[in-house]
């Protein structure tokens, strides 16, 4: 009889273990469709996942409008403390977006339209400049005849001309708009912001009934402290990044180099992805300014902007962030790179929060760990 009840117990066993791989199996074979669903799913919830995050930037703002609101002597104020700290942020927050809609952005555009159509004629006049080089300069060992006869190939004027570069914003634009639902996530970020309150207890309760309180207190704990990453890490590199592009900005208009404004912008909006935006970004002024401006005042604006941004990487940027997330910075460029490669802009920029918050955990882990092994070997002794 026992043995019988092994056997039933080993044919279970192996049953569970051959359906198992076959949905592996079935899972791989299938992981294109899965992963286009995937990615529609997120797709769709993209509204919601954008109020979340507008809700978690204007949560500060909106607890400070709210406590001062609540000090006020008149009744109706105090009663709708909330609602009125909320509507004060918002509207501060679209007039702030409609003043640079009004000020920036046409400024930006017609520096951008500027630049790509005179792209073709910078890239002629650079042709020309390389086959002028002196047979002894130093510059003459590189083979650019070479690199000539493989950009001639290349007809710019199909890929960056204003009426193509158009078409692609359009589509960007167009596409987009499709995803992002700007009327559902203003909505669905006012709604969350005014009842923070339950939302947090709901999650209290949930936690609390699903878990022993051990790992209540610790969901607890990672939750505190990701939310303090997360916080300090998005607003303070969103106030960095517009500082940067201010100075930049203004530091090239000084240069007289062109353009000064656009890249100024495109600095700030790079320096979002640490270190890598950083690069790319100075990387391409450079080339944009020699370019416009030649290679002497190329080299200026590069040493301007460096100074830049070494202060801002060891001045300014650990003021506004602090120093909790020490990293390193091969750690950050992996994490950068792989998590962006999946996730877009968007994983790029909240790439060091994310490993910031793995690395917490992984440190929790080891300790514990470690702990444990000194007690048994206490014990031991």
């Amino acid at each position: 009889m026992q043995k019988d009840v092994k056997n039933g117990k080993s044919m279970i066993g192996w049953f569970i273990i051959a359906i198992g791989l076959i949905a592996v199996y079935k899972l791989l074979d299938n992981f294109g469709d899965i992963s286009n669903w995937i990615k529609s799913f997120i797709s769709i919830l993209m509204p919601f996942i954008m109020a979340v995050l507008i809700a978690y930037l204007f949560y500060l703002p909106c607890r400070k409008v709210e406590n001062v609101l609540r000090k006020c002597k008149f009744k109706f104020v105090k009663k709708r403390a909330r609602w009125l700290a909320i509507f004060t942020v918002y509207a501060v927050a679209i007039i702030f977006i409609i003043a640079i809609i009004k000020f920036i952005v046409p400024t930006v555009y017609e520096s951008f339209a500027e630049l790509v159509s005179a792209l073709p004629g910078y890239y002629n006049n650079m042709r020309e400049m390389l086959k002028e080089i002196p047979e002894d300069s130093v510059f003459n060992k590189i083979d650019f005849n070479a690199i000539i006869d493989n950009l001639s190939a290349i007809n710019i004027e199909d890929y960056l001309n204003l009426e193509m570069i158009t078409e692609y914003a359009k589509g960007v634009i167009g596409f987009a708009t499709a995803i992002f639902n700007v009327f559902v996530t203003l909505v669905v970020s006012i709604y969350i912001l005014a009842e923070r309150r339950q939302i947090v207890e709901f999650a209290k309760r949930l936690c609390g009934a699903m878990f022993k309180e051990n790992t209540y207190k610790a969901i607890g704990k990672y939750f505190r402290e990701s939310n303090e990453i997360f916080f300090r890490f998005v607003s303070s590199q969103i106030l960095d990044a517009i500082i940067v592009g201010i100075l930049t900005a203004i530091a090239m208009s000084l240069l007289g180099v062109k353009y000064a404004i656009l890249l100024g912008f495109l600095i700030g909006l790079f320096n979002l992805i640490p270190y890598l935006g950083a690069i790319i970004a100075i990387v391409l002024a450079i080339i944009i300014t020699i370019f416009t401006g030649g290679i002497s005042q190329a080299i200026w604006m590069a040493i301007v902007v460096i100074v830049l941004q070494q202060i801002d990487a060891n001045i300014i940027n650990p003021k506004i962030i602090g120093n909790s997330l020490e990293i390193s910075p091969i750690l950050i460029i992996f994490s950068v790179t792989v998590i962006g490669a999946y996730f877009g802009i968007m994983g790029m920029f909240l790439a060091v929060p994310i490993v910031a918050v793995i690395k917490l955990i992984l440190n929790d882990y080891i300790k514990y760990k470690e702990s444990l092994k000194e007690d048994t070997n206490e014990v031991g002794e």
